[in-house]
């Protein structure tokens, strides 16, 4: 992946968000280190915290809700048991009805892993996708400007 430097997703310093995850032994595969899948799990807790604290601010409608269409991993390093890893999380681009986010894992500052979802706006009721407006989509342009 491709990343403008303000958006380097392998610097700790392009987040504001970081999400502290432990590394549990399930988690470890037959080769000692952690799995990924268990990575997976790891961006998604630094995922649920970013759009957790989006929403606090939206005063959305609850009939509006975000399906993950999207993730890509890049694996960069090992990541062992024990330790906690911190998961850096931040908006990247907003669509007329996606927004795309950005991850990096980090152990102390290394990078581990580096992630971009896609999630769709979604309606609970259609169950179709629409687009964000209002209070919602504001904070989502402020977001990705930082």
């Amino acid at each position: 992946m491709q990343h403008e430097t303000a958006k380097d997703l392998t610097r700790r310093a392009t987040f504001e968000l970081f999400t502290p995850v432990t590394v549990r032994f399930c988690d470890t595969d037959k080769l000692g280190h952690v799995n990924n899948v268990s990575i997976a799990s790891y961006i998604e807790a630094g995922r649920c915290e970013l759009y957790y604290k989006l929403l606090q601010d939206a005063g959305t409608d609850a009939r509006i809700d975000f399906v993950l269409a999207r993730a890509a991993i890049d694996f960069r390093r090992e990541i062992f048991y024990p330790g906690t890893v911190e998961v850096g999380s931040r908006f990247l681009k907003l669509g007329n009805r996606s927004v795309t986010t950005g991850y990096g894992i980090f152990v102390g500052d290394a990078c581990v892993a580096t992630s971009e979802c896609v999630n769709v706006f979604f309606d609970m009721e259609t169950r179709k996708s629409v687009a964000p407006t209002g209070s919602l989509r504001s904070l989502l342009e402020a977001a990705v400007a930082r």
